[in-house]
């Protein structure tokens, strides 16, 4: 295993074993606040995360709880997502949601642009997972969870 290998593995660990955002919060009732909330179960494993959003008048998304069960890999994918996602406008949250697609998509060869990269940030460091179709809807579960929350919220509607 490259050093590159052992530090993506690191991180994945790290956001396992100290989430960010894990503990539902109650969705905020600040004026004119958008919240949505979404379960979302992968079939093939039985993970589950059950994802909340706060998104203000601006739209951007003002916080990110979720509660969850599964493998490091779902568990760590939501942590690092959340960290991206909050305090960043809902056009970023679409572009990185697109990147860490086309990353889930690279079949282990990471994408070809640094900037997109440097974009993903810890995410990153998923890049391995990409090589194995099973574990990829692993990653992919709290995107889902956040997209669906966004379009129950109707910040995407009004956007």
């Amino acid at each position: 295993m490259s050093t590159l290998e052992q530090m993506y593995q690191q991180v994945i660990l790290d956001h396992a074993k100290r989430p960010v955002g894990h503990g539902l919060v109650d969705l905020a009732s600040a004026e004119g606040h958008l919240a949505g909330e979404s379960h979302q179960v992968n079939p093939t494993c039985g993970d589950e995360v059950t994802l909340r959003v706060d998104v203000t008048p601006e739209g951007t998304v003002a916080g990110v709880s979720w509660e969850g069960q599964g493998c490091s890999i779902s568990q760590a994918s939501v942590s690092v997502m959340t960290s991206l996602v909050e305090g960043v406008p809902l056009a970023e949250v679409a572009r990185l949601d697109g990147l860490f697609h086309d990353l889930m998509s690279s079949r282990g060869k990471g994408l070809d642009d640094d900037e997109a990269e440097d974009a993903l940030g810890d995410a990153a460091a998923f890049t391995g997972v990409s090589q194995y179709p099973a574990r990829i809807k692993c990653a992919l579960l709290g995107w889902a969870a956040l997209k669906d929350s966004l379009a129950r919220s109707g910040a995407l509607a009004t956007r």
